[in-house]
């Protein structure tokens, strides 16, 4: 038993059960998303670093976020693309646990990300005065890193946690990527350990930081309702309103994938959820902080108009 399970080197990803012409619909698709998603995202990243206006604890956060949707997209999408133009699914068993490795740092990241940027909003209008000095570049700086070392530390920690599994057969996953619970399901040992730390990992990363957003954001909504400006109201509201949109569509979606209970039922709709995650969670913050941010648009009319001057 021992010699069958150290031959496997690859898995088979079963993906959707798509016609060739569909796959190469979907591939000119979904190359069009992640091309608009790079671009998105290197954009404002681009005007966030050049622009010395947004140099601010706010925005510092924010490019960190666009910075995580490019590396989160491009650590599955390419892969996807790959199998879709080549109609090939096999991906091979070192690959395969650093696409998890990938997928699972960048998901943990962004969360705890996007509850920094939730304390950012609430210390900047409930503590406005001291905002300078509670959220200067020293604490922005510390708790980035954490961020991205909490992120990173737990993710290794998950897959670590599967390597010491037995895989021996069958190969195929009834995913388009290495999703680490679909990966579990070929195992041959007890898995109980796993699925045991994705739930802590799942309090730890979604609900625990859910739970203080909505705790600081029931403080910044007394906090708004209680400015005296109409247009100070406006501001406040508008700015919060962009980053609950973001929150809700993806901690909504992050915790239907990872926290509800799976059964063979729900896999093939846990399926195109994960893929609406992974295509369209990087395109969110883009749009909602481009369109809705008057910042950032007028940091970008700045740039085309120096364009046209030059």
């Amino acid at each position: 038993m021992e010699g069958d399970q150290s031959q496997i080197t690859e898995f088979i990803l079963v993906g959707f059960q798509l016609s060739e012409d569909m796959e190469l619909l979907l591939f000119g698709i979904f190359s069009l998303l992640y091309t608009f998603n790079v671009l998105a995202n290197g954009m404002i990243l681009g005007l966030i670093c050049f622009d010395p206006r947004l140099h601010s604890p706010m925005y510092f956060f924010l490019s960190h976020l666009a910075l995580i949707d490019i590396f989160y997209a491009s650590s599955n999408l390419p892969n996807l693309l790959a199998n879709l133009a080549k109609h090939k699914k096999t991906i091979s068993f070192v690959p395969c646990n650093l696409q998890m490795l990938l997928t699972l740092s960048f998901g943990s990241v962004e969360c705890l990300i996007l509850l920094v940027m939730s304390y950012d909003r609430y210390v900047a209008i409930c503590h406005p005065l001291q905002y300078t000095v509670i959220m200067n570049w020293r604490v922005c700086s510390i708790l980035a890193v954490t961020c991205w070392a909490c992120g990173f530390s737990l993710a290794l920690i998950q897959v670590i946690l599967l390597l010491r599994l037995p895989f021996c057969g069958p190969q195929k996953v009834n995913h388009f990527l290495c999703e680490i619970r679909s990966v579990l399901k070929l195992a041959c040992g007890d898995v109980w350990i796993n699925e045991m730390f994705l739930f802590a990992d799942g309090i730890l990363i979604l609900v625990g930081p859910l739970a203080l957003m909505l705790v600081s954001y029931m403080y910044i909504l007394w906090a708004i309702l209680k400015i005296q400006s109409k247009e100070g109201r406006k501001k406040a509201f508008s700015t919060c309103s962009s980053h609950l949109c973001v929150v809700g569509f993806y901690f909504g979606l992050a915790m239907i994938i990872y926290m509800v209970p799976d059964n063979s039922q729900r896999e093939e709709h846990l399926k195109i959820l994960f893929l609406f995650y992974s295509l369209f969670n990087p395109l969110l913050n883009p749009l909602v902080y481009s369109v809705r941010n008057a910042q950032v648009k007028a940091a970008f009319h700045r740039v085309l108009q120096k364009k046209r001057t030059t």
